[in-house]
């Protein structure tokens, strides 16, 4: 571990990030400190927040380049310029919670401002290959993400995926962090013991899980992007997408879509994916509302990659 004036150099995302908050998620690492791509700071920032928050009727100020919004009860976050994010805690705010927003929204629109697409969801490695689980909140991405750990596969990312495309418009997925986030119904069909692992902040029955033995700690090219839907079908099915659907798919799946428009990344968004949809597959698996599927979708995936 490296310390400067007690700042902590990670790595994540494909960057060196230089912190004053601890953020015991990421892994340490050696970069030089004249090599850092994103530092994460404490300051002042209410009366920013207060000028520039008068002319906004949404909960977040967004410019081209930069992003702040407030959290009651917790503080002033600002993201800026693909390189700063900037905390400015309420008295007695909660770290675990604080960590939630940085390496969240905070980083999801350093990536947008760093022209790095973020997609909501989780990917793994499949024979050298990335594969990316999106959805809503809740559909599953990580609970199917967590099944092929279990068959020995490896994570990049839970949460937010980032996406580069190379110059022959192969895209790559950049790993993150070595851990998942999983409800308590997704431990209960793992057969984990939720008593081994730390509640997140204010949602008692979702968990951070460690999972560095089966960590990819290189970025990946992508093969494909699985969209996953609870519908009121009997039992699972699994589509083909058509390139017409890619982008409005890609865009509904992309993190934080909303900073897209105000930060001026609305065409370099549909170009990006257009050239990215063209790389990948695509499929769109549907599961019922009210029914344990993972394992089943998980034999459906392994089938589709084989073909």
């Amino acid at each position: 571990m490296i310390q400067q004036n007690n700042r902590t150099l990670y790595r994540a995302f494909g960057h060196s990030i230089q912190s004053d908050i601890p953020l015991p998620e990421l892994k340490l690492t050696d970069t030089a400190l004249d090599d850092i791509d994103i530092t994460i700071r404490y300051a002042e920032l209410s009366e920013d927040w207060l000028e520039l928050s008068r002319s906004s009727a949404r909960a977040f100020v967004n410019t081209e380049n930069q992003v702040m919004f407030k959290v009651p009860e917790l503080g002033i976050f600002a993201a800026a310029n693909g390189t700063t994010i900037l905390v400015s805690p309420d008295t007695g705010a909660d770290a675990d919670k604080m960590r939630l927003y940085i390496l969240g929204t905070c980083m999801g629109a350093i990536l947008l401002q760093r022209k790095i697409l973020p997609l909501h969801g989780s990917a793994i490695v499949i024979n050298d290959k990335a594969y990316a689980f999106v959805g809503l909140s809740g559909h599953g991405k990580s609970t199917l993400a967590s099944a092929f750990l279990q068959q020995g596969y490896q994570l990049l990312t839970d949460d937010v995926i980032a996406v580069t495309l190379d110059q022959h418009d192969v895209p790559y997925v950049s790993p993150a962090y070595p851990q998942q986030k999983l409800w308590q119904e997704s431990l209960d069909v793992f057969g984990m013991d939720s008593n081994h692992f730390l509640p997140l902040f204010d949602r008692e029955t979702k968990y951070a899980i460690p999972v560095s033995a089966q960590f990819a700690e290189s970025k990946i090219p992508l093969s494909g992007v699985f969209e996953i839907m609870k519908t009121d079908c009997d039992d699972c099915e699994i589509r083909a997408v058509n390139k017409l659907e890619r982008l409005p798919l890609l865009y509904r799946h992309t993190y934080r879509n909303l900073f897209l428009y105000y930060s001026g990344l609305t065409q370099w968004h549909f170009d990006f994916t257009a050239r990215m949809a063209g790389s990948i597959d695509v499929y769109q698996l549907q599961r019922p509302q009210h029914k344990l599927t993972v394992h089943q979708l998980t034999d459906m995936v392994l089938e589709v990659i084989a073909k």
